[in-house]
Order: C-alpha cells, then structure tokens, then sequence
C-alpha cells in the first residue's frame, strides 16, 4: 500500500477540488520519471527485451509535454506493474517504480511510489550487507533531483507516508 485511504488535497489539481497546479503535477511526473529511469536498467538487465517498463517513463515525459493523454500514460503504468509480475527483486521493483512514474499522470500521488520502489530497487540489488546504505544513497540522490517548486511538498509527503512505503525515506 502506498497511497493514504484519505487523499491529500496538496496532491489533487485545482480543478478537482484540491490545491495541486498543472505546473506542479508535470514536476511530480518528471521528478517520478526520473527516480524509476535511475534504476531501470536493474529490470532490463533482467528483461533485455521487454519494453514496457521503459515505455511508462517515455509516457510519463510525454504525458508532461502534452502528447499523449492521461488514460495513455496510466495504461502504459499499467503494462509496466504487469512486467513485473513474474519477477522478483530488484527487477520487479524497478518495473513497479516504472509503472507507478505512468501513473502520477492520473493520480499525483504516485510520484512517491515510484520513489520508494526506486529505493527497494536499489537495496535489493546492493551485495549482501549493503543494501541499507543502498536505500539510502538513492534517496538521497532523488531528493537531489527534485525541483523547489515542489521540494517541500515532496519531502512532507514522504515524512507522512514513510510507514506506508516500507519506510524507506529514512535517509
């Protein structure tokens, strides 16, 4: 589970009754992007072929520059989560992190589920007895890429859903 069962009104555009801009939205989708494309290449070297998971991210991105609609960039997510399936580890959560970077398009919120899958990605890719501090540098990482505009808002987020998300924004 990584969204709340209330939604966050910070995390729902303006013309949904909640207090998150356009602008800000198309942050959230690039900045989720960027955390799943980080460790993409831990499900392509497991699934050289499959191009789902790289199709999520490239939709997300278009989604930001208006070419393709949202229902697009959610079904690319959709096929992403679906690569993962009979996967396990740092694969898996690479695809996860891919398929929920599609779907901020439809719900913001997903940008923190990208994050976190991201960082269970890289600690389950680390060598044994590292993992921990894997987490951690790629949490750093992403928090260095993202952009002010919604750095607060991003950073309270994980701080309020940090027990939901496996607790991997303890960095």
């Amino acid at each position: 589970m990584i969204l709340p069962k209330v939604r966050d009104p910070r995390f729902v555009t303006i013309r949904r009754g909640g207090t998150l801009t356009d602008a800000d939205h198309r942050l959230l989708a690039l900045w989720a992007a960027a955390c799943a494309e980080h460790v993409l290449g831990l499900f392509e070297s497991a699934r050289p072929v499959d191009p789902r998971p790289r199709r999520a991210i490239e939709h997300a991105r278009a989604w930001v520059r208006g070419e393709v609609k949202m229902m697009q960039a959610r079904a690319a997510g959709g096929h992403a989560m679906g690569a993962a399936r009979d996967l396990r580890g740092a694969a898996r959560h690479a695809a996860y992190a891919a398929g929920q970077a599609g779907a901020v398009a439809h719900v913001a919120a997903h940008e923190l589920g990208s994050a976190a899958y991201a960082i269970k990605a890289a600690r389950a890719a680390a060598p044994e007895g590292e993992s921990e501090t894997a987490g951690r540098l790629e949490c750093q990482w992403q928090r260095n890429q993202l952009p002010e505009a919604i750095r607060e808002l991003v950073l309270d987020d994980q701080r309020l859903r940090n027990d939901i998300c496996w607790s991997v924004f303890d960095c």
